[in-house]
């Protein structure tokens, strides 16, 4: 697996975490307990922090990062992924946060400076623009995106079967090797 640090700085894995031999972590990167980081997954924490709460999971080609301190950006802005949240296959999140219990789409991109409120869904291939704020509770769709409909109950339980799902799918991947 590719963990690295990079300058002084080196990533911390819960050992509960779960990172696939063919991801990569480096730099200034705290993967929470039961978070799972998949193959071709990126989280490059070398110009500002990037933090992955409790039971989350980083799939497959995903690409996690900051950005760097400029008089663009004055102190940068680094990544925030709550708990429970779902990242997807080939997800893009750039120097934003995402609040708990979320899912984010197949594909989706999340721009700098943007926030997924907690219980958010984001349909695949959605594009967020920097600064917008997703209100909790609802589905969102589209590039760029847009509000499409309340979630139901049913939806907003799924947020945490995914989460758990992951861990359960983590605890077997981690059997074979």
């Amino acid at each position: 697996m590719m963990i690295r640090d990079y300058q002084d700085t080196s990533p911390k894995i819960h050992d509960s975490a779960y990172v696939d031999p063919q991801a990569h972590v480096s730099g200034d990167v705290v993967l929470a307990a039961d978070v799972s980081v998949w193959p071709m997954a990126v989280l490059r924490g070398d110009v500002h922090k990037i933090r992955v709460g409790k039971a989350s999971n980083i799939q497959d080609g995903a690409v996690c990062h900051v950005s760097h301190d400029s008089k663009f950006k004055p102190g940068g802005r680094s990544l925030l992924i709550g708990e429970q949240v779902t990242v997807g296959h080939n997800a893009t999140l750039h120097a934003c946060t995402i609040e708990d219990l979320v899912l984010i789409g197949m594909g989706s991109v999340v721009l700098d400076d943007a926030v997924l409120e907690s219980k958010v869904m984001l349909g695949a291939g959605a594009l967020v623009p920097p600064g917008k704020v997703l209100e909790s509770g609802y589905l969102y769709v589209g590039s760029p995106v847009k509000k499409a409909r309340k979630l139901t109950d049913s939806e907003i339980e799924f947020l945490s079967h995914s989460a758990g799902h992951y861990i359960e799918v983590a605890g077997e991947h981690r059997k074979c090797w």
